[in-house]
């Protein structure tokens, strides 16, 4: 027992709940049951996620979630037909890249599978997120049966430009989520916290991969790893693993170049990966790049840091630019950023280094110590090459909230 309460986060915790007696058979049934809870509670599966079929639904609710976005440290790129990775992905949860949605709910006059919504954002009404939220809601009706009595009414707004290379759909469908788990919790007072944020970054996943690494603080992992006994495809985890300390507020200012929709969307960059030449060469150094940094992150070499990170930026890219068909995302001003960064560390010496999502924009990470000096040269020469000279100042955060 004391070996399990060692690997696995959150377990001491409930090891202390135990009534472990005082006689040896007493003993024995409270030592089987916890080990069958920790099981069933750390490695879940699908079926774990599949919500009761509760009769005390209220007529009327709202709940409203900040969700943040994330950026990918090792990327994600190729996913299965059910929503899972690839590859393992490791990232930052950013602190401002928000979207905060509230879900309104009527009780219907009769349950059934018709999913009756509206969609608004800024308080507009749009149909643009429609079809992505109503396929969203049919994926997870199996896990989430109570969503049948409702309509709804989703009010949404991001803190950034929407498609435009900034993971809006991590923010957005991470917050949504995160409002149906707080109605189930309202309909299951028994649910743990831990479950919550669990299942809610299961519901996440199937919207969109990577909202599910937008659910906790931090740095979180997402993807099976034959060498991360807690990772799964199902859910992303808290980085289970040592973490030095310049790494806990990391500084991430994001460039925007282009601030319009992509042309080329996430999932249908993802789906070209299915015949990739490079596919199967991409995954295997992205488990192996998993490893690299749980070195770096451990004993904080920031120059080798930005090493792997530049890298796996520019895999991604390289992997779009050699998809069949091919298509390119960033844009002149992106080579000018990268350029620029590559030359003001070589003077500098100080580790500032860049990434990329699926976009043009530019994500420049850098350490606490020395942000003044990169803020000034953001400020003086990086900016020029900013849509309307537009950044965002972010760095990694606590994860989700609820207002």
């Amino acid at each position: 027992m004391f070996i399990l309460a060692h690997q696995f986060a959150g377990v001491v915790e409930l090891v202390d709940t135990l009534d472990l007696g005082s006689s040896a058979a007493r003993c024995e049934s409270s030592s089987l049951s916890a080990r069958t809870t920790i099981f069933q509670y750390y490695f879940m599966s699908e079926e774990n996620f599949i919500a009761n079929n509760f009769t005390n639904l209220p007529d009327t609710s709202s709940y409203t979630w900040s969700s943040p976005s994330n950026i990918a440290l090792i990327k994600y790129w190729g996913k299965n037909k059910n929503q899972t990775p690839k590859n393992t992905s490791i990232s930052f949860t950013l602190s401002n890249s928000r979207t905060i949605t509230t879900l309104e709910l009527n009780k219907k006059s009769k349950a059934d599978n018709n999913i009756l919504f509206d969609v608004y954002y800024k308080d507009k009404k749009i149909d643009e997120f429609k079809p992505k939220i109503d396929l969203f809601f049919r994926n997870i009706l199996k896990y989430c049966s109570y969503l049948k009595g409702y309509s709804f009414k989703i009010n949404t707004a991001n803190t950034f430009p929407h498609s435009s290379g900034i993971a809006s759909s991590a923010s957005g469908m991470s917050a949504l989520a995160l409002c149906i788990m707080s109605l189930e919790k309202d309909l299951n007072s028994t649910m743990k916290e831990e479950y919550f944020y669990k299942k809610a970054s299961f519901l996440s996943r199937i919207g969109s991969g990577s909202a599910c690494r937008s659910i906790l603080g931090g740095i979180n992992l997402w993807g099976k790893h034959a060498d991360v006994e807690q990772s799964t495809d199902l859910y992303s985890i808290k980085y289970p693993y040592e973490i030095f300390k310049d790494f806990l507020d990391y500084n991430d200012t994001i460039l925007l170049v282009d601030t319009e929709a992509k042309q080329v969307s996430s999932s249908d960059g993802h789906t070209l990966m299915k015949n990739h030449i490079y596919a199967d060469k991409r995954y295997k150094i992205a488990q192996k790049n998993v490893i690299r940094l749980k070195s770096i992150l451990k004993n904080g070499n920031l120059h080798s840091f930005t090493s792997l990170i530049e890298e796996e930026a520019m895999m991604l890219h390289a992997l779009m630019m050699t998809s069949n068909p091919s298509y390119v995302l960033i844009k002149p001003n992106t080579l000018k950023i990268i350029n620029s960064i590559k030359s003001y560390r070589e003077t500098t010496k100080i580790p500032i280094c860049f990434t990329l999502d699926a976009g043009a924009n530019v994500h420049v990470l850098y350490p606490k110590e020395g942000e003044k000096k990169v803020e000034l040269f953001i400020e003086s020469e990086l900016k020029e090459y900013c849509k309307n000279y537009s950044f965002i100042s972010d760095k990694v955060g606590k994860g989700a909230v609820q207002l």
